[in-house]
């Protein structure tokens, strides 16, 4: 074979890999392009049916409990969707329902709808509807937060009490009833009817705008890093940690806990900048897995969480963090301290609460309130006797003042409990 004749070939042979190479370059380019957005792939499945879950919450809602939905909304002949998709500070939603709700509505094309998502506490859901308020789906929905016999139901009997409610069309009076209480004991006001809380022209401009207010709030969510203390920043668990947590039974709750203690000491090994807050860090994770490892039961494993809340408030860069919720710490990060008197005693405590559980005080219902064992009887943890329980003692952090949970772990408090 000639020189020139085996140039001619290693040329051809370079111009044909150069020429794959660009065309599974513009490929994976085009790909990319393609790919669709998040709203745009929920719109895309509801086309084949009207739940969408996403894969983080079936646990919650099983593919039993999503076929039933289905054939509920069917059977109501009501243009129902149910979204649900964990809602988080800085997510594609801005961490707001009725965000999620108009990308989904507009993605899917518009036209009358109702649509159900996750509300803004654990297992709370919300209606948005399309015209506003009809078939009176907002308030039938928020109605079943305050439905007594909803208490601990969780999601998907709570939907399918709301499609009922909206089916039925007598959501604002169910509201009414339930809410009536409110009024006079200093509790938040019932939720006014969507069609009087905005006006067409507001929700036009609402949808209009919706896409450009996503990017900007994504973008002064980046800016005010310190806004994000409870569930923006790299080291905060989401929502949807604790709402798994809260719904496991004590064996599932352990091995979530287990993961929480392993993914806080990567962190904290990974972190950088100020070594005492490392060190901080570093301590609630070996105080985490000292209790991990001697846990007990549930509450001994709610205190785990606490720990590891601990450690990464202090790879935070937010200048102060709440605890856990003092009633029960598997409602996630406390929202804000309230003044509180326990049932029977004179002295008022100071304490951090999730924003379900200040509404419950205020409204003067009873929270949901993590429970322990005294004597063989189930009692809320708070009544076991101090020097039994370090979690009584300290409210998961929220009766601490100068000192940290995972200080009185290393001092040997949690192990005297256990004698």
């Amino acid at each position: 074979m000639s020189t020139d004749l085996r140039r001619r070939r290693s040329l051809r042979s370079v111009l044909a890999v150069g020429a794959a190479s660009v065309a599974l370059l513009g490929a994976a380019a085009g790909s990319a392009t393609a790919a669709p957005s998040p709203g745009q792939k929920i719109a895309d499945a509801l086309r084949t049916s009207p739940v969408y879950v996403d894969p983080s919450l079936a646990s919650a809602v099983g593919p039993d409990d999503q076929r039933a939905l289905v054939q509920q909304i069917r059977q109501s002949q009501l243009p129902i969707q149910v979204v649900l998709v964990p809602l988080v500070e800085g997510d594609n939603w801005g961490g707001k329902s009725e965000q999620l709700s108009d990308v989904v509505h507009d993605r899917t094309g518009g036209g009358p709808a109702i649509v159900i998502t996750p509300g803004d506490y654990p297992d709370d859901i919300e209606a948005h509807a399309w015209p506003a308020h009809s078939h009176q789906a907002e308030n039938a929905t928020a109605s079943v937060f305050f439905d007594d016999s909803m208490k601990g139901a969780g999601l998907t009997k709570r939907i399918s009490r709301a499609i009922d409610l909206i089916k039925a069309g007598d959501g604002d009076e169910v509201y009414r009833r339930l809410t009536a209480h409110l009024g006079t004991s200093g509790g938040s006001k019932p939720k006014e009817p969507a069609a009087q809380a905005s006006s067409p022209v507001v929700r036009l401009l609402a949808l209009v705008a919706g896409p450009l207010l996503v990017l900007g709030a994504a973008w002064l969510l980046l800016r005010c890093r310190s806004r994000l203390r409870d569930f923006g920043t790299p080291f905060a668990m989401p929502r949807s940690v604790f709402a798994a947590a809260h719904r496991a039974d004590e064996d599932g709750l352990r091995e979530r806990a287990g993961a929480e203690v392993v993914r806080l000491g990567e962190e904290a090994r990974a972190a950088t900048g100020d070594p005492a807050a490392i060190e901080r860090a570093l301590d609630a994770y070996a105080a985490a897995g000292t209790v991990l490892d001697r846990a007990r039961g549930v509450p001994d494993l709610a205190g785990v969480f606490a720990l590891v809340a601990e450690g990464r408030a202090a790879l935070s860069p937010a200048p102060a963090t709440l605890p856990l919720c003092f009633f029960h710490p598997l409602h996630g990060p406390a929202a804000r301290r309230i003044p509180w008197r326990p049932v029977g005693r004179r002295e008022q405590l100071r304490i951090a609460a999730c924003d379900t559980c200040i509404r419950a005080v205020r409204a003067r219902r009873a929270p949901e309130v993590l429970t322990d064992r005294l004597d063989g009887h189930p009692v809320p943890y708070f009544e076991v006797p101090a020097e039994r329980s370090l979690w009584a003692a300290t409210g998961y952090g929220s009766l601490l003042a100068g000192d940290s949970l995972a200080g009185r772990v290393q001092r040997g408090d949690f192990t005297r409990t256990l004698s």
